[in-house]
């Protein structure tokens, strides 16, 4: 059986992957024997979620009924009833829910009938709680089937300590450099600030992401922290561009995240704040790409954009415009810059004498006809460029996986 739970943690505290931590050791102590968990992150722009909007899924062998009645009382105990927006759901299926689900989920919307629905279809027993919207994650928790699939290891606190973090700051960023590419957004080197632990008084003190369980196991092993209370790996969906849509300018909807191929058609403007936004079009429309101030140094390579380039975008759209994850610059265009030519006679540059008039010489008279071309270098090369660590959600899967594979729209422009 496979059981589903989500919507149980809030701003305020709690975290859905504590609660899975300690549901597997109540399953384990009943005779119910646990044969995996999964943390599986769904589309990170629902209006709804309270945190990361990530749910979990208990695979297991044993009594349907008796894990039902734990699971239940696990989340009666733990959950962040009093939050308002915290609606906890828990599913327990003995068979597949429909991929299609998850698929639904993790790239657009589900509604709480959706998932009933597809519940009742399979007989898996369910229960909500307050309006019930946790049932959507949870159900999609059961029904996630992907190839891709990534581990973190998760260290807690007990719930009932909100007090600051005691984690050594070298610790993590020598456990980065014994494990990197193979783990990732421990740190943000760049911008030397740790990234592997919330702000959030909840029970985790720091994960670790890595492409395995003996990679985070490894990298867990050189940090330095307060005592924890609990320690778990995930297999997780994180880090591999699950949310992800293919698609053009305009099939847009607001909330979905995609990746498509246009050319920049306008020079990059630095903002208030100092957000960068430029205008992407391909055969179907325009749309405007963001990249805001928490980007940080990836800003630099967006201003560097010029417009003629071919690019291919991934982000999130939201408000009619395009939250920018990584690029992939495909072509640069060339930059040719026109200006006066230099008087032959008197070595002054020229001005114009008019409109289709040509040049002329302010001191001697001397006339031209054809301007000076310049071409201008460019700072920028084709390549993948991406948001830092620190500035990274949960499902973009970074540079150091491995490249993404080139769309067609791409390989047909190459």
């Amino acid at each position: 059986m496979r059981i589903g739970i989500d919507d149980t943690d809030s701003p305020a505290g709690m975290c859905t992957t504590y609660l899975g931590a300690v549901l597997i050791c109540r399953l384990n102590e009943a005779g119910i024997n646990v044969t995996g968990q999964r943390l599986i992150r769904l589309n990170p722009n629902i209006i709804y979620k309270t945190r990361g909007n990530a749910a979990i899924c208990i695979e297991a062998d044993g009594d349907p009924d008796t894990a039902f009645r734990i699971a239940s009382a696990c989340i009666e105990e733990l959950a962040e009833f009093s939050e308002e927006k915290t609606n906890p759901g828990l599913v327990i299926s003995e068979t597949a829910l429909p991929v299609s689900f998850y698929l639904q989920a993790v790239s657009g919307f589900c509604t709480i009938e959706e998932a009933e629905a597809v519940c009742h279809a399979a007989g898996a027993r369910f229960r909500k709680w307050k309006n019930g919207r946790g049932i959507v994650g949870a159900t999609a928790a059961i029904a996630a089937e992907q190839n891709d699939m990534t581990a973190e290891i998760l260290v807690y606190r007990a719930p009932n300590d909100k007090g600051v973090r005691t984690v050594d700051k070298d610790s993590l960023f020598r456990a980065e450099a014994e494990t990197f590419p193979h783990t990732w957004d421990t740190v943000d080197t760049e911008n030397d600030c740790i990234v592997c632990f919330p702000h959030t008084p909840d029970p985790v003190i720091f994960g670790i992401r890595g492409e395995s369980p003996e990679w985070v196991t490894k990298a867990r092993s050189y940090v330095l922290s307060q005592e924890p209370v609990l320690e778990i790996i995930y297999s997780t969906n994180q880090g591999t561009d699950a949310h992800l849509i293919d698609g053009e300018i305009a099939s847009l909807v607001d909330g979905c995240s995609y990746r498509f191929t246009g050319t920049v058609s306008d020079t990059p403007k630095t903002g208030c704040g100092g957000h960068v936004s430029f205008l992407v079009t391909d055969s179907s429309g325009e749309v405007r790409c963001m990249a805001y101030e928490p980007t940080k140094g990836f800003r630099d390579i967006i201003r560097a954009l010029a417009p003629g380039d071919l690019i291919t975008v991934c982000g999130s759209y939201k408000n009619e415009s395009i939250n920018l994850e990584k690029i992939h610059v495909i072509t640069c265009a060339e930059i040719i810059l026109h200006r006066p030519p230099v008087c032959p006679t008197c070595g002054k540059r020229m001005t114009s004498d008019g409109a289709d008039k040509g040049w002329k010489c302010r001191r001697c008279k001397t006339r031209g006809d054809e301007p000076d071309i310049i071409r201008e270098s460019r700072t920028l090369s084709p390549g993948w460029y991406e948001v830092p660590p620190s500035a990274r959600r949960h499902l973009a899967k970074p540079l150091c996986r491995g490249l993404p594979p080139i769309g067609r729209k791409e390989r047909q422009s190459e």
